[in-house]
């Protein structure tokens, strides 16, 4: 209490004590894969495709993530977290820097030597080696760029011993390594080194644990855990390593079941998952069944891949749905709210499906969680499925689970003035008031079921559910119940003939 010491008319400003629950955002999604450069294992925010082509670069020809990314903002997606991974240390340089093959001496020019950039990326390409005749069978090697000598090994010889061409060079070079491939000297000459890029190689080596990462190490997807704002996480560049073949369908399944307990440990974000490439209806049942098996409520999943058009070269390129379906999600999110499906939604930019399924094929799919992409005469390109992939009933649609994600994190990032509040009455009515509050401005919006607020929700927080031991333990219960708005998933009209005359009520 102020202590007042002269006459006169004071004026205090006094705190309620409580303090309204804003919804936090529903829309954010995180993408991890490889991109042509920027910082690596660094969580990136980006909000339109400028600022991604600024931070990580344009399209390149082995990834799916920067497509992705731009399916998603096409899409309605207004922000987005990038993380780039790589492969392992020693192995994306071997796979990505500039590289060449001597021909030997010998009748049909057989392979000789091996040379590689020891620089990865582009600035290998650069570089040429010139082979010239030693003394005997010895030969020399020169490292050029653009005409100027940078090293030089003379007397080399192939195969082992103490001038072998292989040892010397990894002893006394900083530019290049070299491999003996076949016996003999390679053959008098000039060679450029090519095929240096900065953005990883298809063919480069990949480990799962390059997409999983380490939360310590705030790497891959561990290190997504530092990021609050995230709702949804996509990892389309699993597919581009199984395409390659630097991955098998064993280790995405490792990478994917890493994705869903990453969104069940969070609680607060939902994956998208997308299928092998190249597969029909009846193989990607048997994928969801007997190979991937997944039963999540924070996961769902979705087919076929889309056929959209590449900005860089200007053709046609199947990718995962993953990016472009995210984005739908957020449009469906600002334009009508979480606690719609994002369903019956148009997927922009899609020219057409990597396979047109049937009705009869959809009825397959659609129990077991596979959301799939129709395309409708007149209608355009639509996500027709709104599931996740868990068993229960409770939580077989989408959106049931993101309104969950939604009321749980805004009333818990809206009610932290509570904490070290004095356990009492006076908190609890002041707790219930504002979670009343909150809870009745998302059943105006729609998202719960109730013709009143008293049918779509309740909030309990009183002396029966604080008793005395509790309070002696410093915990504070308020439970809360709320009746959400399932899709109508299954639209049937009853249509029967009836005679002329004949009475509706009879």
């Amino acid at each position: 209490m102020p202590n007042y010491l002269s006459p006169g008319v004071y004026v205090e400003e006094v705190s309620s004590g409580s303090k309204p629950i804003e919804g936090v955002g529903t829309a954010v999604c995180a993408f991890v894969g490889f991109t042509e450069k920027g910082p690596v294992n660094a969580p990136t925010l980006v909000t339109n495709w400028t600022q991604f082509v600024s931070h990580f670069g344009e399209f390149t020809e082995d990834s799916y993530l920067p497509h992705s990314v731009y399916g998603y903002f096409l899409n309605g997606g207004g922000s987005a977290y990038v993380v780039r991974v790589e492969a392992p240390q020693g192995e994306e340089s071997a796979a990505c820097a500039a590289s060449a093959v001597l021909a030997g001496q010998a009748p049909g020019r057989h392979k000789a030597l091996a040379v590689r950039a020891l620089a990865a990326g582009a600035e290998g390409n650069g570089l040429s080696v010139e082979v010239t005749a030693g003394e005997g069978a010895a030969f020399n090697l020169v490292v050029k760029r653009g005409g100027q000598v940078l090293e030089s090994f003379e007397g080399l010889t192939a195969g082992k011993g103490p001038r072998a061409a292989a040892d010397v060079v990894r002893r006394d070079s900083r530019l290049i390594a070299v491999e003996q491939l076949e016996a003999g000297a390679p053959a008098p000459g000039t060679t450029a080194l090519t095929g240096g890029a900065d953005a990883r190689c298809a063919s480069a080596p990949m480990s799962p644990q390059a997409f999983i990462g380490s939360t310590s190490d705030r790497s891959g997807i561990g290190g997504l855990e530092a990021v609050d704002e995230v709702t949804m996480l996509a990892v389309p560049d699993l597919m581009s390593c199984l395409r390659a073949g630097t991955l098998d369908r064993d280790q995405v399944k490792a990478v994917q079941l890493a994705v869903i307990a990453h969104c069940e440990l969070m609680g607060d974000r939902v994956a998208v998952l997308d299928t092998p490439p190249d597969l029909n209806a009846q193989q990607v049942k048997e994928w969801r069944v007997d190979e991937a098996g997944y039963d999540s409520k924070y996961a769902a999943l979705y087919w076929p891949w889309v056929s959209v058009l590449d900005p860089a070269s200007g053709k046609p390129q199947v990718l995962p749905p993953s990016g472009h379906v995210a984005g739908v999600w957020a449009r469906s999110d600002s334009t009508r709210g979480v606690h719609k499906a994002p369903a019956n939604e148009v997927v922009r930019g899609a020219l057409s499906l990597e396979l047109a399924l049937t009705p009869r094929e959809h009825d397959q799919l659609n129990p077991l969680g596979v959301n799939c992409i129709r395309a409708f005469p007149g209608q355009g390109i639509r996500i027709w499925g709104a599931r996740t992939l868990s068993s229960d009933p409770e939580w077989r649609y989408l959106n049931v689970r993101r309104l969950f994600n939604y009321v749980e994190k805004s009333i818990l990032s809206g009610t932290s003035w509570v904490v070290f509040e004095p356990n009492d009455p006076k908190l609890w009515d002041s707790v219930k008031r504002t979670v009343t509050m909150f809870l009745r401005g998302v059943w105006r919006e729609g998202a719960l079921f109730g013709r009143i607020a008293d049918d779509a929700f309740y909030v309990k927080c009183d002396e029966e559910n604080n008793p005395a031991d509790a309070r002696d333990r410093g915990i504070l219960t308020v439970e809360i119940g709320i009746s959400v708005v399932k899709p109508a998933e299954f639209v049937v009209f009853r249509i029967s003939q009836f005679s002329d005359g004949a009475s509706l009520d009879e």
